[in-house]
């Protein structure tokens, strides 16, 4: 159940950020990376090697500011550090054991969105012509 609803929650997200219009899809996303990047900071139990990854991932999340490519690496960065925190560290939803893992699991499917250019999936969906509504 943890795999689908966390497949789940990544193509949600890839639908809602589909609404937003471009360059804003790709900086909103630079931003989401950041915060993600910062999402273990108050406690993942890894002490300084917080810093370190969150350092990364914000180098990540700038240059993402201008390349969809950075911002794909930035969840594939943190897919990373979510599985380590689920097999060493503290989870990232302190009252859910299981929650980094989940975000390890979802994470891919956002990262493989940005790696294909973070288009809009919404604007592939074949509408009626105005006459025929």
């Amino acid at each position: 159940m943890i795999v689908v609803s966390a497949v789940l929650i990544g193509v949600v997200y890839v639908v809602l950020n589909s609404f937003i219009r471009e360059p804003h899809r790709r900086k909103f996303n630079a931003v989401m990376i950041a915060g993600a990047g910062a999402a273990y900071l108050s406690g993942g139990g890894l002490g300084g090697w917080e810093f370190v990854f969150t350092a990364a991932v914000t180098y990540c999340a700038y240059r993402g500011l201008e390349s969809w490519a950075f911002i794909g690496i930035g969840w594939l960065l943190h897919t990373a550090w979510d599985l380590v925190h689920h097999l060493r560290g503290e989870p990232i939803v302190p009252f859910a054991d299981h929650s980094s893992l989940g975000c390890a699991i979802c994470d891919p499917v956002i990262a493989v969105w940005c790696l294909t250019g973070g288009r809009s999936v919404v604007s592939r969906i074949p509408r009626k012509p105005a006459g025929d509504r």
